[in-house]
């Protein structure tokens, strides 16, 4: 389903989607293992990854769990 917000591709949501992108690769996780892990569908976590979803706060939370990061770090990765 296509992501009609005008929040899509949002620079802040590009270099969140960019950092995860770049850590999951670095750890050697696929996307489909990183959704197992925090629990989200495998296309969700390519969304994020493209900067196409605004995504919840406790998702991220999931996610950044999953890559073995807090929040923060996360944040700083991404620089925002």
């Amino acid at each position: 389903m296509p992501n009609l917000s005008k929040n899509r591709q949002d620079p802040v949501l590009v270099a969140l989607g960019n950092a995860i992108r770049c850590i999951r690769l670095e750890k050697e996780i696929s996307q489909e293992n990183l959704a197992l892990l925090a629990e989200v569908d495998r296309s969700y976590v390519g969304r994020v990854e493209r900067g196409d979803n605004n995504i919840a706060v406790l998702t991220l939370h999931r996610i950044a769990g999953a890559l073995d990061l807090t929040l923060t770090e996360l944040m700083a990765q991404a620089e925002i």
